[in-house]
């Protein structure tokens, strides 16, 4: 990933080059073919995009497939248990019940991981957007955990807003939204941030996020690697 010099001190697995882009390198070129014009609506923007890439992100939010990793790897899987548990107890303030806790964890897990992105770092920018409170509404009219601008179901699903309340939709357009922009900004990942909460080239959202990120979210496994 490009880096610009006040980023340096972002977690290493941040900085770490040769994520998988969720469009896929036949779409990297069209992702780019954007009108000029941008409508400011709010945090996110809406920008007019080559209908390639808009079906590619439709089809990624319409995928129903269910939500639950498998895990080949016994060693793999000993790692997420480990994730699970040291984020359950970090969350437990902010949500007392567990099954509450356990749902949204492994559905973060899911969606961050489909879309190729570090679970840490949603984490944080959970913690930024919305402090992890599921029907938060911003002044502009953002929503849920991710604060997703509602424009977002007209461009890529089904037009009813109401779904961004649902956690596992939530979670899918954000982490579906937050992809599409790392790769508009070409693995820019201080960038799309900025993108992401319509403030690109600015330093206080991408920083606001990786103090959430560093402070509060950092991760490393307790489960042994393998001889």
């Amino acid at each position: 990933m490009r880096w610009p010099s006040s980023s340096r001190s972002w977690p290493a697995e941040a900085r770490s080059p040769g994520r998988r882009p969720l469009l896929g390198s036949a779409l990297g070129a069209a992702a780019l073919l954007l009108a000029p014009r941008i409508v400011v609506a709010g945090a996110q923007r809406y920008e007019p995009m080559a209908d390639a890439v808009r079906l590619a992100l439709a089809a990624q939010i319409a995928d129903s497939r269910p939500p639950v990793r498998e895990f080949a790897d016994p060693q793999e899987r000993a790692a997420f248990v480990d994730w699970l548990g040291q984020m359950a107890q970090r969350l437990e303030r902010r949500k007392p019940e567990s099954q509450a806790r356990s749902e949204f964890l492994r559905t973060l897990d899911y969606e961050a991981t489909r879309a190729g992105l570090d679970r840490q770092m949603v984490l944080g920018l959970i913690q930024v957007e919305s402090n992890f409170r599921k029907y938060a509404i911003s002044s502009a009219g953002a929503r849920g955990y991710m604060q997703v601008m509602p424009f977002w179901t007209r461009v890529l699903g089904d037009g009813d807003p109401r779904r961004l309340f649902d956690l596992r939709a939530n979670l899918r357009y954000g982490c579906v939204i937050l992809r599409h922009y790392i790769d508009l900004e070409r693995g820019d990942l201080f960038l799309a941030l900025g993108r992401y909460n319509g403030s690109r080239g600015r330093p206080e959202y991408p920083n606001a996020v990786l103090a959430a990120w560093s402070n509060h979210w950092s991760f490393e496994s307790l489960a042994k690697p393998r001889a």
